[in-house]
């Protein structure tokens, strides 16, 4: 019987911990997702690991919801990294890419073939979070407000750190 009203107690904490901070935790992954379906999913993915954590229960309501904080971000960070492996690119650029493809001569072709080496080479000769900030700016278009928050930095230096990058990048590029 102790047993049975352990387990109603630890449940009706976790629904409570879930009333409290599902729609911030929500908020937060929206802001950083692509559909609000994908925010669900990161959102179910943070309280299915706050159910599997013993010692949640044991802090204050402001730990709870940094580690709750903590873990939507490392949820989204590792959707990013899973994401960045199969890029999604929309029809209308792949239509437009191919047309601009078959105008050229084959001499055109063989040229930006290797000038997109030089950059591909030029930009692996970074340091990673340098070619993060490169891949989540121009690959995926996002925001320097956005970037800050998912590498935890500031605005300010996710902008400073961009226009380092490419002016690195560029003396990498000049000097091939």
């Amino acid at each position: 019987m102790r047993q049975h009203d352990e387990c109603i107690q630890k449940s009706s904490a976790d629904a409570a911990l879930y009333d409290r901070y599902a729609a911030s935790i929500f908020a937060y992954a929206r802001l950083h997702t692509s559909s609000s379906e994908d925010a669900e999913d990161v959102m179910l993915e943070v309280f299915t690991a706050a159910l599997e954590q013993e010692n949640l229960p044991a802090l204050t309501e402001k730990q709870q919801f940094v580690w709750l904080r903590r873990v939507a971000y490392n949820k989204l960070v590792d959707r990013y990294r899973r994401s960045a492996h199969l890029p999604v690119v929309p029809l209308e650029q792949v239509v437009e890419t191919v047309r601009h493809e078959e105008a050229l001569t084959p001499e055109q072709v063989i040229l930006r073939r290797e000038e997109l080496e030089q950059l591909y080479k030029a930009v692996s000769k970074l340091p990673l979070v340098q070619q993060q900030v490169l891949q989540l700016r121009f690959g995926e278009g996002l925001q320097f407000a956005e970037i800050a928050v998912l590498l935890n930095k500031r605005e300010t230096a996710v902008r400073k750190l961009c226009s380092r990058t490419l002016a690195l990048l560029r003396m990498i590029y000049n000097q091939q």
